[in-house]
């Protein structure tokens, strides 16, 4: 009978366990981004392939994976349309583990998926690179390292402890570890990728939009998605001062705001507009992924980012889209004049459609009976504070004169509703306005020091222009509920409306998990600066700062370094290293041989040695090759059992030449 190959024996029910166990933690953090059809599809091969193992199932056939390849495929193309880009890509990796899962008969099969397991773990920094993702797909890879280890000794995974291969794989982890922070430190940063990233791969980002119709910034309020984070180097703003600029709009249809294409003014008459009339600001901001060029700044952004630009309203502009975790640093002044307004800015910011006829009307009746356009604005101001209007989450639909129908009629509305209408009042007064977009407040972290800034802060306002002191902030929201400034947009949220926030309760158990929150907040900015903002500026700092000044000083640093980690690591895989006893047990034999003036030679192996011992000795060629074979047989094989490891003990013991 043929003997079998060693890929196509059968795998120890142990290894099989530890495989799936493996490919199970690879995609668990997926199960949040495939479609139902596709997570219970592995699911269901997984334990198909378990009950094999275990209960003695026949796996599937060929005609039946083809089959079960062409079901797996329909259920991916229908819900993406693609079978490429990150979502559908990662889809159809999950539906190929687990048809792979369903042909694993021996060594081969096994170490495919387990490839495969690898690359389904890697992407998923393509869904997030928060701390958590690290900590899974560690998680992930120590499973698939000792899954490894198992299937190559599968004598052992038959009889030795299941945490040996557990224990194997976490000290081979922890062994690389240094050179992986070497690298990770010295390697050289690039600007932008090697490669592009899918097209879909910023599909998820959230946040400000180019234009606001009413209700497109409160669908915002009920998202705890993070913004960006904020480290002020003093004492920062009051709460009142914290307005974080976005998107300025200048043209209305009726109903939507819109700004104009937004460009970086040239790099000849790039900074300020506008004279500091108070301290200057200074602060670092943590901006979250949001696949715009939008980089927010307390209002008014006095200095630029290397790679940003002021545009003509004082927004500043990436030179690309923000699609990875983005960390600049800003000064800027909350005290503030302009000069002068251009008759182009005061023909846009004058710009009215022929819609809202009651509302223009009320504003030309405040004109006329005010002295100022100061007055005119405290005039609007005390009509919003006097009137029943409401600051809601959730306001009624508005039709063809929205502006009309908000003003006398609902009364009810949040922050866009009350920028749009205050907008629309001042310019049908003859006064130029315009709305700002942007977010407002923040929450402190008390152990960390810092803001943090979420997308339920959105918020809108507006500006405009006072002779004398150039474009000033107004935000008719504050007339309304002034809490909502004062407070921030997460109290508001907490106290009620759509979407609101579940309070996390009183009492001790509610005050432990507002610290754990903030903890993990503290921990997760600390994440962000050292590992996720390690770009090149902050690494050819930190470089600068050892004295690395150069492409070819921070190549021999990585080299230097590397160098010594690996001669490090070799002194202390050789003072540690245990003598194997199978060697020891050989070694004995060989001393044995060796008064009888046999001595093996350096490059002689086993067999060769006991052929030689043979001939000068034939009385003793029983037991030459009795412990040979022992010997052979444990130290290259792969299938033995704990005894014969005593038989050889024993024999090399009894062996008398």
């Amino acid at each position: 009978m043929s003997r079998v190959r060693a890929e196509e024996q059968p795998l120890p029910r142990r290894s099989v366990g530890l495989l799936l166990l493996a490919t199970a933690a690879a995609a668990a953090p997926h199960l949040g981004h495939l479609p139902p059809a596709v997570a219970l599809f592995g699911i269901a091969c997984s334990l198909w392939r378990w009950m094999a193992a275990h209960a003695g199932w026949p796996l599937p056939r060929r005609a039946m994976r083809v089959l079960l390849t062409a079901a797996a495929l329909l259920s991916v193309l229908p819900t993406y349309g693609t079978v490429f880009g990150r979502d559908a890509g990662t889809a159809l990796l999950a539906v190929m583990l687990g048809l792979k899962l369903l042909e694993v008969r021996g060594y081969r099969d096994a170490m495919l998926v387990l490839f495969l397991g690898c690359f389904l773990a890697v992407v998923m920094a393509f869904h997030s690179q928060e701390i958590w993702t690290a900590a899974a797909l560690f998680g992930a890879l120590l499973l698939i390292v000792a899954a490894m280890i198992d299937i190559n000794h599968p004598a052992a995974a038959r009889h030795g402890p299941a945490r040996l291969p557990l224990r194997r794989a976490g000290l081979m982890m922890l062994q690389a570890a240094p050179l992986m922070l070497i690298m990770f430190v010295l390697f050289p940063r690039l600007p932008a990728p090697l490669w592009g990233l899918p097209a879909d791969a910023h599909g998820g980002a959230t946040g400000l939009a180019e234009t606001m119709t009413p209700g497109s910034i409160s669908e915002l309020v009920g998202s705890d998605a993070v913004a960006f984070r904020v480290t002020f180097e003093d004492t920062p703003p009051e709460a009142e001062r914290l307005y974080w600029r976005g998107p300025v709009l200048w043209h209305t249809d009726g109903r939507t705001w819109s700004g104009d294409a937004q460009r970086p003014r040239p790099r000849e008459t790039q900074g300020p507009r506008f004279t500091p009339t108070g301290a200057p600001v200074r602060y670092s901001v943590m901006l979250e992924p949001s696949n715009q060029r939008w980089l927010f700044a307390l209002d008014l952004p006095y200095t630029a980012p290397e790679d940003g630009a002021h545009t003509e309203d004082l927004l500043l502009l990436a030179d690309r889209p923000v699609r990875a975790l983005r960390r600049y640093a800003v000064t800027s002044y909350t005290d503030y004049r302009f000069d002068a307004l251009g008759a182009r800015e005061r023909m846009r910011a004058l710009q009215l459609p022929a819609a809202n006829p009651r509302s223009l009307a009320l504003a030309r009746a405040w004109r006329a009976e005010s002295s100022s356009d100061a007055a005119l604005v405290q005039r609007a101001l005390a009509h919003f504070r006097s009137e029943p209007f409401h600051y809601t989450l959730t306001p009624p639909l508005l039709g063809e004169d929205p502006i009309d129908e908000f003003l006398f009629g609902s009364r009810r509305g949040f922050c866009e509703h009350y920028a749009a209408a205050f907008t629309v009042l001042m310019r049908a007064a003859e006064v130029p306005a315009r709305v700002v977009t942007g977010y407002q407040g923040g929450e402190i972290n008390p152990i960390s020091g810092h803001f943090v800034v979420r997308q339920r802060d959105a918020h809108a306002w507006a500006e405009v222009w006072l002779e004398g002191r150039g474009w000033v902030r107004v935000d008719p929201t504050a007339a309304v509920a002034p809490e909502r400034i004062a407070r921030g947009g997460s109290e508001m949220l907490a106290r009620g409306g759509a979407g609101a926030r579940s309070a996390l309760g009183g009492g001790v158990i509610g005050s432990l998990l507002e610290r754990a929150g903030h903890g993990w907040d503290a921990l997760t900015i600390r994440w962000d600066t050292w590992v996720l903002a390690y770009g090149p500026s902050a690494q050819g700092a930190l470089l600068a700062h050892i004295g690395l000044h150069s492409w070819l000083a921070m190549a021999l640093g990585l080299a230097t370094a590397l160098a010594v980690a690996l001669l490090l690591f070799a002194l202390a895989m050789q003072r540690g290293r245990r003598r194997d006893p199978l060697v020891e047990m050989h070694r004995r034999f060989r001393a044995k041989l060796a008064r009888r003036g046999i001595v093996a030679a350096p490059s002689e192996g086993p067999v060769a040695y006991a052929a030689r011992a043979r001939v000068h000795c034939p009385e003793l060629a029983a037991g030459i090759d009795r412990i040979t074979a022992l010997y052979v047989a444990l130290r290259y094989g792969k299938n033995y059992a704990p005894q014969d490891i005593r038989r050889l003990r024993r024999a090399v013991a009894e062996f008398r030449p």
